[in-house]
Formats: C-alpha cells, sequence, structure tokens
C-alpha cells in the first residue's frame, strides 16, 4: 500500500514519462526481433540502438502518442524469413505493409492482437499454412491484402462475421479450396473483393449481391459452377465483374445494359454460357473491356456495338457467332465509332461471308486483330495500311484470297505478321521491308508467287520466317535474307520453286535454330561458310559441326551429297588419290548405296520434317496470343521457383543424391512442369560439379540428351547461396524405375516391353555416339547408369546428369586433355568409368 501511493504521489507528468518509457522499449524490442529473424541485405541498416527507433527505415511513430510505432512499411525491400510473432505487440500500429518480399512460413496468430490495425498488406510473398482465424479480432481493418501466396484451406467465416469495416479483400493467387463463405454478405463497406486463382468450388453466394457499394467483384480461375445469381446484377456500382475460367453457364439477361451503369471490365470467358448477346449490352457507354472468350454464344454481334465510345478490348473468340452477309457484318462498320479500340480479336468462330471493307475505318489507336479461324472470304481490303497503329495482324485458316495489299508496309508498327493456311496468290510484296519491328512473319500454305523481294533483308529484327508450301515462289533466295543475323527461331522456306545456290551468306546465320528448304531446286555444292539441303552436290563441309544452336537438319532428295557425319548415312566423297578407273568400278556401287539410302533416308527426315513443323506451326499461334512465351533463355528467379515447389516440399521431391535433390516444378500461372535440380553447395566439390554441368549442358544438344531450359544463382529464402539448373520434365522418371519397380507398385505399371528396350537402348547410344564424337568439345559422361536415364512421355531416352563429366579439350599437339570436375574415383557405387582406370 505504501508503494502504491508513493507512486500516487509522484507527478503526473513523470508518470507518463515512464509509461512513455515502458511501452517504447516494448515497440523496440518487437521490431529488433522481427529483425532478427529475417535477411535483410542492408536495407535495415538503420536499425540501430544509435538512433531512435522511430527514424528507422520503414517506421513511423505516432504524434500525439510519442515512441509508439504507428506503422511500419517496408514492401519491396527483397526481406527473406520468417514472420516474428513479437510483431503482435505493435499494439498501435495502424498500417503493415510488408509486400513483394520473400516471407515465408505461416502468418502468426499475434497479429490478431493488433486491434488498431486498419490496412494489411503481406501480399507477393511465399506465406504458407491456412487463412489466420485470428486476423478477424482485427476489429478495425479496412483493408486485407493477402494476394500471390502460398496460403491454403478454407476461407473462415468470421471472415465475414467479425470484420465489418473491411472495404478490400484480396486474396488473390492463394490455393484456397471450399465455397465462398456466405457471410461476406456482411461486409456492408466492402467495394472489392478478389478471390481469383484460387480452387474455389460451389456456387457464388446470393447475399453478395446485397453490398451495394461493391465496385469490383472478381473470382476469375476457379471452380465455381452454376449461374450467376440475379442478384449480381443489382449492383450497379460494379465497376469491374471478372468470372471467367470457372464453369459457370446460363445466359446474359436481355436488359444487362441497364444494370450495370458504370461498368469498364465485363469478364465472363471461359465459361458455359450460351444464348445470343443482347443487343442492350451497348447501353453500357463506360465499358472499356469486353471479354465473351471460349464460351458457347451464338447467333449475330449486336450492330450497336459502337455506341460503346470508351470500348479498348473486345475478345469474342472460340464461340458459335455468325455473320455470313453485310447484315451480321455491320458490328464492324459499327466499331469504327469506338475511337480508343486497341484488340479485336474474333477468332474461332462461325463468321463467314466476305470479309467487310469497313474494317480498315477501325481506329487507328487498334494494335492486335484477329481473324483466324474463321470461314471469312474476299480479300484482304486494300487500305489495310491506314491501321497504322497495328502491331498483331493474325488472318489464318480461313479462305481470304487475293493478293497481299501493298499498303501493308505502312504498318510500321507490326510486330507479327500472321497469314498462313489461306489461298492468297500474287507476289510477295516489297513494301513489307518497311516493317522495321516484325518479329515473325508466317504466310505458309498459300498460292504465293514470283520471287522473294531483297527488301526483307531490311527486317533486323526478324526471328522467324516461314513461307514454305507457297509452291510457286521462285528464283534464287536473296542473299540479304541470310544476313538476317536476327533470324534465331527458324526460317522455312520448304516446297516453293527457289533455284540457284545457296548464297555463301547463310554462314551469317549463327544462331538458327532450326532450317528448312526441302523440296526446291536448289543446286551447286553446299557453301562451306554452312551447309543445307536439296539438290545440292559435293561433300557436307565440316562447318557443319560448328552450327551450335541447330537442332535439326533436312536433306532429302540430296542424291548427289557425299560425307557429313555418320548420322546422315551418305556415301563417302571420292578423292584424288582414287583413279579414274577405281571411280567407274565404283560407280554403281555408289549409286546403289546412294540411291537406297536416299531414299531410306527421305522418308524418315520428310517424316521428322512433317513432324517439326507441325509442332511449331501449332504453337506459333499460342505464342501470339497467349501471355507466355517459351523462350529458350527464360529468366526464372529463385522466387519463382519457391512457389512453383511448393519451397521445395518433400511431395516435389524427385530425387535425391549427394549432389543435392531435384524437385517437380510448376510455374506460376502456366500449364508447365519443369525439373529443378538444386545443388547441395556445402562442400566446394558440388559448387564444382555445379559449373562442370553448366559448361558441359551449354555445349551439347541432341534429341537423346536432356534439354536444359535454364540455371539460377541466386539467394534463398534463407540468405543462404542457391544455385540449381532447370530441365525439362521427363514425366515418366527413369529408366532404373522401370528396370526395378518398388514391390509395392504394380508390375504392369513399370513394364518395359521388347520393343521399348530396343528403342530406348538405341536412343542413349545415339546420345554418347554425339557425346564422344560429334560435339564439340567432347564429352565423358563419366557416371552412366540407369537412374540417369530419364525417359518422356513418349518413353524415349534422355541422358542426364552431367555433374561429373569430363570436358575433352584438343592440346596444342592435336591431342586431347582431360577438363576434370572433380578428383578421385568418381561415379556412381558399382560403376566406375573405363577412363578411371588408369587416372
Amino acid at each position: 500500500m505504501g508503494m502504491a501511493m508513493g507512486i500516487m504521489s509522484l507527478p503526473w507528468s513523470l508518470v507518463l514519462a515512464l509509461t512513455i518509457a515502458v511501452v517504447s522499449a516494448g515497440d523496440e524490442a518487437a521490431l529488433l526481433a522481427f529483425r532478427e529473424q529475417i535477411s535483410d541485405g542492408g536495407a535495415l541498416a538503420s536499425w540501430n540502438s544509435s538512433a531512435g527507433f522511430c527514424s528507422w527505415e520503414g517506421v513511423t511513430c505516432s504524434h500525439w502518442a510519442p515512441k509508439r510505432a504507428v506503422a511500419l512499411r517496408l514492401d519491396g525491400r527483397a526481406l527473406v524469413g520468417a514472420l516474428s510473432p513479437a510483431l503482435g505487440n505493435l499494439t498501435f500500429l495502424r498500417t503493415l505493409n510488408l509486400s513483394f518480399n520473400w516471407f515465408h512460413g505461416e502468418i502468426p496468430a499475434s497479429l490478431g492482437r493488433l486491434r488498431r490495425l486498419q490496412r494489411l498488406d503481406l501480399s507477393d510473398n511465399s506465406f504458407s499454412g491456412t487463412f489466420p482465424v485470428n486476423l478477424s479480432s482485427c476489429v478495425s481493418m479496412t483493408e486485407m491484402t493477402l494476394r500471390n501466396n502460398k496460403l491454403g484451406g478454407r476461407i473462415p467465416t468470421e471472415l465475414g462475421d467479425k470484420l465489418a469495416s473491411l472495404k478490400v479483400v484480396s486474396l488473390r493467387n492463394n490455393s484456397f479450396t471450399g465455397p465462398i463463405p456466405a457471410s461476406l454478405a456482411n461486409l456492408s463497406y466492402l467495394q472489392n473483393l478478389d478471390l481469383g486463382l484460387n480452387q474455389l468450388v460451389g456456387s457464388i453466394p446470393p447475399g453478395l449481391g446485397t453490398l451495394h457499394n461493391m465496385r469490383q467483384f472478381t473470382v476469375v480461375r476457379n471452380n465455381l459452377s452454376g449461374m450467376l445469381p440475379d442478384s449480381l446484377y443489382n449492383l450497379s456500382s460494379l465497376e469491374l465483374l471478372n468470372v471467367g475460367v470457372n464453369m459457370l453457364h446460363g445466359s446474359i439477361p436481355d436488359d444487362i445494359g441497364s444494370k450495370f451503369p458504370m461498368m469498364k471490365t465485363l469478364a465472363l470467358g471461359g465459361n458455359h454460357f450460351t444464348g445470343t448477346i443482347p443487343s442492350s449490352i451497348s447501353n453500357i457507354s463506360s465499358l472499356v473491356a469486353l471479354g465473351l472468350v471460349q464460351n458457347g454464344f451464338s447467333g449475330h454481334v449486336p450492330p450497336t456495338l459502337g455506341k460503346m465510345g470508351a470500348l479498348q478490348y473486345l475478345n469474342l473468340a472460340d464461340n458459335k457467332l455468325e455473320a455470313n452477309d453485310n447484315k451480321g457484318w455491320e458490328f464492324i462498320t459499327s466499331l469504327a465509332n469506338c475511337s480508343q479500340l486497341q484488340k479485336l480479336i474474333l477468332s474461332n468462330n462461325s463468321f463467314g461471308g466476305q470479309l467487310p471493307g469497313s474494317i480498315v475505318n477501325l481506329s487507328t489507336t487498334l494494335q492486335q486483330l484477329y481473324l483466324d479461324d474463321t470461314r471469312i472470304s474476299g480479300s484482304i481490303p486494300a487500305d489495310i495500311g491506314n491501321l497504322v497503329g497495328l502491331n498483331v495482324v493474325l488472318i489464318a485458316n480461313t479462305s481470304i484470297s487475293g493478293v497481299i495489299p501493298d499498303s501493308i508496309g505502312k504498318l510500321e508498327n507490326l510486330i507479327e505478321l500472321g497469314l498462313y493456311n489461306n489461298t492468297l496468290s500474287g507476289l510477295v510484296p516489297s513494301s513489307l521491308g518497311n516493317l522495321s519491328q516484325l518479329n515473325r512473319f508466317y504466310a505458309y500454305n498459300n498460292n504465293l508467287e514470283g520471287p522473294i523481294p531483297a527488301s526483307m533483308g531490311e527486317l533486323k529484327n526478324l526471328f522467324v520466317l516461314d513461307l514454305s508450301k507457297n509452291h510457286q515462289l521462285n528464283g534464287s533466295i536473296p542473299r540479304e535474307i541470310f544476313k538476317l543475323s536476327s533470324l534465331s527461331w527458324y526460317l522455312d522456306l520448304s516446297y516453293n520453286s527457289f533455284s540457284g545456290p545457296i548464297p555463301n551468306d547463310v554462314g551469317s546465320l549463327a544462331n538458327l535454330n532450326i532450317l528448312i528448304l526441302a523440296g526446291n531446286q536448289l543446286s551447286g555444292k553446299i557453301p562451306d561458310s554452312i551447309q543445307n539441303m536439296n539438290k545440292l552436290s559435293g561433300d557436307i563441309p565440316d562447318a557443319l559441326a560448328s552450327i551450335g544452336n541447330l537442332q535439326e537438319l533436312a536433306v532429302d532428295g540430296n542424291v548427289n551429297l557425299c560425307g557429313g557425319t555418320p548420322q546422315l548415312h551418305l556415301a563417302p566423297c571420292s578423292t584424288s588419290l582414287l583413279s579414274k578407273n577405281k571411280k567407274k568400278m565404283q560407280k554403281s556401287l555408289v549409286i546403289s548405296l546412294a540411291t537406297a539410302g536416299a531414299i531410306l533416308l527421305s522418308l524418315s527426315v520428310i517424316l521428322l520434317v512433317w513432324i517439326l513443323c507441325k509442332r511449331f506451326k501449332q504453337s506459333h499461334k499460342t505464342l501470339s496470343q497467349n501471355l507466355i512465351v517459351d523462350d529458350h533463355y527464360q529468366r526464372i528467379p529463385y522466387q519463382v521457383l519457391l512457389r512453383g515447389t511448393n519451397e521445395f516440399s518433400e511431395v516435389n521431391l524427385l530425387g535425391r543424391g549427394s549432389y543435392g535433390a531435384v524437385y517437380k516444378c510448376v510455374l506460376d500461372n502456366e500449364e508447365r512442369t519443369l525439373a529443378v535440380k538444386v545443388f547441395n553447395l556445402g562442400q566446394s566439390r558440388y559448387s564444382k560439379s555445379f559449373e562442370t554441368e553448366c559448361e558441359a549442358m551449354r555445349r551439347i544438344r541432341h534429341r537423346c540428351l536432356v534439354k536444359i531450359i535454364t540455371s539460377c544463382s541466386s539467394i534463398n529464402h534463407q540468405g543462404q547461396e542457391f544455385k540449381a539448373l532447370i530441365f525439362e520434365f521427363m514425366p515418366n522418371g527413369n529408366l532404373a524405375g522401370w528396370l526395378h519397380p518398388k514391390s509395392q507398385e504394380p508390375a504392369t505399371s513399370n513394364t518395359l516391353s521388347l520393343a521399348q528396350r530396343l528403342d530406348i537402348g538405341v536412343d542413349i547410344v545415339d546420345a554418347v555416339e554425339y557425346l564422344h564424337n560429334y560435339c564439340q568439345p567432347l564429352v565423358i559422361h563419366c557416371d552412366l547408369k540407369p537412374s540417369n536415364i530419364l525417359l518422356s512421355d513418349n518413353m524415349s531416352a534422355r541422358v542426364g546428369d552431367f555433374g561429373i563429366s569430363r570436358i575433352l579439350q584438343e592440346n596444342t599437339s592435336g591431342g586431347m586433355q582431360n577438363s576434370y570436375s572433380s578428383t578421385g574415383i568418381r561415379g556412381s557405387i558399382g560403376y566406375v568409368a573405363p577412363g578411371d582406370w588408369n587416372s
């Protein structure tokens, strides 16, 4: 009692000072505990005891409650680590923003103690676990943003029951399951609800239609079913409605135009909606983007779409829409009133009749025009060049005929031009040379004729050119084409009527992956600078081996070719030492062998080229429209690998060895699976193994060797050095798993037929022969065993794991010397490479 009386007798200002000192020490301790669990890379260098914590980077203190932290903003600081529960002691905190970092682990339940917290942003990290139910105790919260993490489980009903002040809820791109909680209908102040890119099921709760303050509602890419609740159409304040890529069905109400007077984005694509597009939709004058792609809409497109003066994006692809006469095409004329239109996508519909000439009256802001996979006929309008803003034009797989207009050369912003699988005729216009930004030009399978204009040599950014199967393109191939060093993907001029020799400038295509000239009338000797195919004669030069990026070589029909690598199976070339009589004696034998070999080679290579062309030509359409581009030199950062492997969890573990481990990785938002080989860098020899495998893999390319996609050298989420190689994923595992299946696995699932065993053996021999004889420099694998033989989806073999390989460099005396990746006996237990017996 005496002590209490003593304290009460103290001046009030002193009591306040003591209280502030105690609580401020608590805030500082909480912040230091937070820092102790992370790696900041110097971003928090100001966090030291020499300065008050209110001056620390990202910390804001209150003016009316001195020494109390009210905001912690550390977004985008590349912070790595787990979130300390001590943050729950910052009880005056109103804003917590840790977005765009590399935090992982669970969100601490202690954050539920932050009763004053109004804005919470933990987006773009790698938080896992379930939704932290304790956050429902943060009763002052108005904004909750947890998008782009690895959170899972169900969205708790408490979110709608207790956080009545919420205006923004963003849980996008996590792994939440179960239904959308009906309790969210209690959030009467809610303006933005984003639940997209999760695994939610069930129907959309009708109660959400009572949230009259709602401006944005997004549930894109879930597994939702049923119909859109009628109540949603009562949300007149909606500016964005995105329910795309679900399993919703039903039709669009006839009076939709009066329901959403403020709508800017309406996205219903990727569902099962049917019926017609109601004409009243044109009354939504505020609409900027309309996406109805991949549904079952039918009938005519409303001819009044031009009333939507703000429209920039219109995607009606992959439906059953029709237009067979001028009346059906009236909507194109109407769209000329949309002065801000940028993208018009009409692909894969039942559009027919002649392409209306009024299409050239569309806005000059139009950037992308897709008319592919339709029954459109007629010709490309002569004034197509009026649309000077175009960067993508795809008029393919149609009945379009006539010539390619000269005015197309006015489209100086054009990046991709796809005119394939039509019946176009006439000359390739020389004005194409004006398209300085053009990357991809596809005009295969038409009736084009005449020479390729030399002006195409001005296309300095071109990396794909395909004019194959026009049959009447003729003359010599302009040397200017072969000077385009930008050509790196493929050049296909096959099945035309080109003649004359291949210019020496073909050697300039050092980066070209695929070159196809088959089915022409080319003649002469293959130039020493590089080589190719057709009615050529003479020996295949050694320069063939120096084309590091060349993946396929078709030489069918070249009965006069000789020499080359053994894989070509061509007759050896005659030398000056052979006598004329001896040449005559061998002539009949050589002709017989060459003829037989050419026939067999033609059959095999024609099949190969057909498969190759089909693969590329089917894929490039997707390339033009999708956001994901399959780039051979793709950069994949560590954080993407961390997400794709679910933080390198055991569930995704494919195998483990002394070097480290291999994980299955699914890239964000892609239907693409990769294999990630993570190296154990605890010992220097494993770091050397990474370097050796990088050195080996960058030099080799063969169909029977596992394909490397890229590498990653970075710092992991624990602040440690990280090195990994990223390969194509082999869905059928390795050969060891098929030869020696585990006892618990069904025998039928791991049984190789005799034919499969022979095919696998041939693939392995091909790979080893390439490594030992034709790779530059030569590579010795040193650990060839069943577990290092990987099997693709069609059971073809790929040799992998070059971590202890040798690279043989030619020494000054002309012999070979070893470049070792490690010392001592190498390889697996039970196997020693023959070369190591003497090392």
